[in-house]
């Protein structure tokens, strides 16, 4: 008899278990879901943000910062310059072995141009580090507002990184359109998905820590001693 009911209690305690389990496996599928369908709606929200981006028609503001990562945003903020719609330009994020040189030539701009309005960030390595590196140069230079020039799926975790760094200064977006989300099906696009894909990562990430008040690093290769240089030291 006791043997009968040490089997029974064990196989009680078997189907608490399994149950428990089952509860905790369907609770575990619900979160799962739940963050799924999140993750899929703020993604679509962050592409039709990105894909309505458009650079305003008369663009104008006390100075020009372009994120470098490729040539095609950097003609585009000197050809902001040239036209006026900015005082003076800071390219920030330009590798150490980069010179101010280069950048005029491969931009097909005068040396004068270069001298007396062009800046070279070179500590930047990384989003937050462009946000520290112009928000440090701003200050310097007491402008109020700035035009921002990046790629358009890269412009709200940049703007973002910069609105936290220098909060009192008014940032103007003018992305650079590589990927035209609006008439192209990018969603069949393997590229173009994960590049935006990876960006949202990013920015849902910059935004949790911003939420948190967190900022890990700043960005720099160093202390920003020497700040910015001009372009044709």
């Amino acid at each position: 008899m006791a043997e009968r009911d040490n089997w029974r209690e064990r196989a009680a305690r078997r189907r608490r278990s399994r149950s428990l389990l089952r509860k905790l496996l369907r609770r575990t599928f619900f979160v799962l879901l739940i963050f799924l369908a999140v993750f899929i709606a703020g993604f679509l929200q962050f592409a039709d943000t990105v894909a309505s981006l458009q650079p305003p028609a008369r663009p104008k503001a006390d100075a020009i910062v372009v994120l470098t990562g490729g040539f095609q945003r950097i003609d585009q903020a000197v050809d902001l310059l040239k036209s006026g719609a900015g005082k003076r330009l800071l390219i920030s994020g330009v590798h150490p072995t980069t010179t101010g040189t280069q950048i005029r030539r491969n931009t097909q701009s005068s040396a004068d141009l270069f001298k007396c309005c062009v800046d070279i960030g070179h500590e930047a390595i990384d989003t937050i580090g462009n946000a520290t590196e112009a928000a440090q140069w701003i200050r310097d230079r007491g402008y109020k507002s700035v035009l921002v020039v990046t790629n358009n799926y890269h412009m709200p975790r940049s703007l973002l990184e910069l609105r936290r760094a220098k909060p009192d200064t008014e940032f103007i977006a003018y992305p650079v359109v590589n990927s035209d989300l609006k008439t192209t099906n990018w969603l069949r696009n393997p590229l173009v998905l994960k590049a935006i894909l990876l960006e949202y990562g990013k920015y849902s990430v910059a935004s949790l820590l911003d939420m948190m008040g967190a900022r890990p690093t700043n960005g720099l290769r160093a202390a920003l001693a020497s700040r910015v240089t001009p372009a044709e030291e």
